[in-house]
């Protein structure tokens, strides 16, 4: 079997309710794909700027976040065209306005004007880093994909006076490309000597809670560092679509109410059954570190086997994420 035709066989995704706001654009995904079918119950909280209390993002159609590459006028523009697997590259890229032109003016959301999120197809690589913007709109990043194949990128801003929109572009690597299989359902992840366990279950077409909690050579973490305005940031990547769920926690550091730790909060709604990978980011002793779960909506998992590996995972310079 030819490159094209494993990964066309590996087609991954992400499938959410409040990831980007969601419109009507053309739908970008892996070659000879179907459009998304999942509609179910798509009705989501208001969109809220902060962390609050289930902070969401209003769907305002049934077209999952990250799909498209073109939004309301805004479209993603790649404009570096070779990535070599294992080099670092100064990637760029535009995000042009209905007028044709690129943006120049965005809202800071969680602290940063745009995030940039890249995972490989088969959902085992996976990056949250920040471009620096040029006056003439021109976004760029040090980026290192690990392994030849197919990467997803996406962009999750907020024009200034304009709705937070999430577009997405395939990203090409040049070599042999062998996918792997998506890991086992975990509700366990160890990085750097940390461990974060899970609980709770993805319930399509409602909110569930799922509690994370960090602890240090068996000892629980409680003095997590705000990060980008929180105490963690989820992003859940569903198997099949490419669609994308930017979530962010119950709460916010200062508010009198959440603690920074062990335990981060998180409410989430997906719209079908499914595998979904989950990237929980966290700050602790000035570093942010990922760690990843695989996690099945729809029913209960009797008793996952814990996987305590960790997610290769980059972050900007300035450890935004």
């Amino acid at each position: 079997m030819n490159t094209a035709a494993k990964l066309g066989s590996y087609v991954l995704g992400l499938a959410v309710v409040f990831g980007g706001a969601l419109g009507v654009g053309r739908t970008v995904g892996p070659v000879g794909a179907p459009a998304v079918e999942d509609h179910a119950a798509m009705a989501a909280p208001t969109a809220t700027a902060g962390h609050g209390e289930h902070a969401t993002q209003q769907v305002k159609s049934d077209t999952p976040g990250g799909l498209q590459v073109s939004e309301n006028g805004y479209t993603l523009t790649p404009l570096t065209a070779t990535i070599k697997p294992g080099e670092r590259t100064d990637f760029r890229f535009t995000v042009t306005g209905p007028d044709g032109r690129p943006v120049t003016d965005y809202q800071v959301e969680h602290d940063k004007k745009l995030h940039f999120i890249v995972v490989s197809r088969d959902l085992v690589s996976f990056q949250h880093v920040h471009p620096e913007l040029a006056k003439d709109g021109t976004w760029s990043i040090e980026l290192t994909l690990p392994t030849a194949g197919t990467y997803r990128a996406f962009a999750d801003f907020a024009p200034t006076g304009g709705e937070v929109l999430t577009l997405g572009t395939d990203l090409l690597v040049a070599g042999d490309y062998t996918p792997k299989a998506l890991p086992e359902l975990s509700r366990t992840a160890t990085v750097d000597g940390y461990t974060v366990t899970l609980d709770g279950d993805l319930t399509p077409g409602q909110a569930s809670r799922l509690s994370l909690k960090v602890s240090k050579d068996g000892e629980p973490v409680t003095d997590l560092q705000p990060y980008l305005g929180a105490y963690g940031h989820l992003v859940a990547l569903r198997a099949r679509d490419l669609a994308y769920l930017h979530v962010h926690p119950d709460g916010e550091p200062g508010d009198g109410k959440t603690k920074p730790g062990p335990e981060i909060v998180f409410y989430a709604e997906v719209p079908s059954n499914g595998d979904y990978r989950l990237f929980l980011d966290f700050q602790h002793e000035g570093e942010v570190r990922t760690a990843d779960f695989t996690l099945g909506a729809g029913q209960k998992a009797a008793t996952p086997k814990p996987t305590p590996t960790a997610t290769p995972s980059a972050h900007g310079d300035d450890h935004g994420h």
